[in-house]
């Protein structure tokens, strides 16, 4: 992990997938999984505050930004006001993307704790494909392992299928018909809605069903 102390009050880290995965997190596990992302989180900041002795104390701005091969994220102790009351955000607060919080209060006040904006409202963009071996799908596990997709696997009148989920935070337009694409290049996409495989069909991964798949048949 790389660590750049910017000034007193901010310091930017940046980790590679590689490093996450050493660690033991998945790429799905630290953006869908907020007790890990969490964990990931304050891991890295354990060892920031041993190499950059930056203290943890009081509110903190915290901003990730998702790179081709890992994460850079940036924290900033907020500073207060004389009153103690009003926080003064950083500069570049509409670029923020995404926050992290704990709950762990050996690590920080959290009473404290002020999101630099409110989670935003992301819109899903849905697919199902239908397919017969769940070997079929390993091609697609492997080509898009580091890619964050929500995914789940059922079993329904002797068909499997494919749920997968893209949200506008994380992908552009183009980054949905790319994966859209490469998945559209082993399975046939099917009509039927996540809905309905909840209530009829077979549930076999609910979630990270491309990695599980992966892990377990690859």
């Amino acid at each position: 992990m790389e660590i750049e102390r910017i000034n007193d009050n901010t310091v930017k880290f940046y980790i590679s997938y590689l490093d996450v995965e050493e660690r033991g997190f998945s790429r799905d596990e630290i953006w869908f999984n907020r007790d890990k992302s969490e964990e990931l989180f304050w891991e890295m900041m354990d060892e920031v505050n041993e190499e950059a002795d930056f203290i943890m104390e009081g509110p903190l701005w915290i901003q990730v930004q998702a790179m081709d091969k890992g994460l850079e994220v940036t924290v900033t102790r907020a500073q207060l006001t004389k009153d103690g009351q009003k926080i003064d955000m950083p500069d570049d607060i509409e670029e923020r993307r995404k926050m992290f919080s704990s709950d762990d209060a050996n690590t920080a006040d959290f009473d404290e704790f002020e999101p630099v904006f409110d989670e935003p409202d992301v819109k899903k963009l849905e697919f199902t494909f239908a397919f017969n071996d769940v070997d079929e799908l390993l091609p697609i596990a492997r080509r898009l392992m580091y890619v964050p997709i929500e995914s789940a696997l059922y079993h329904f009148e002797n068909k499997y299928y494919l749920h997968v989920s893209f949200d506008d935070l994380l992908h552009s337009e183009d980054d949905v018909k790319d994966n859209t694409s490469i998945i559209s290049e082993y399975l046939q996409s099917s009509p039927l809605t996540i809905h309905r495989l909840e209530e009829y069909g077979k549930e076999i991964f609910k979630q990270d069903a491309l990695s599980n798949v992966l892990y377990y048949f690859g």
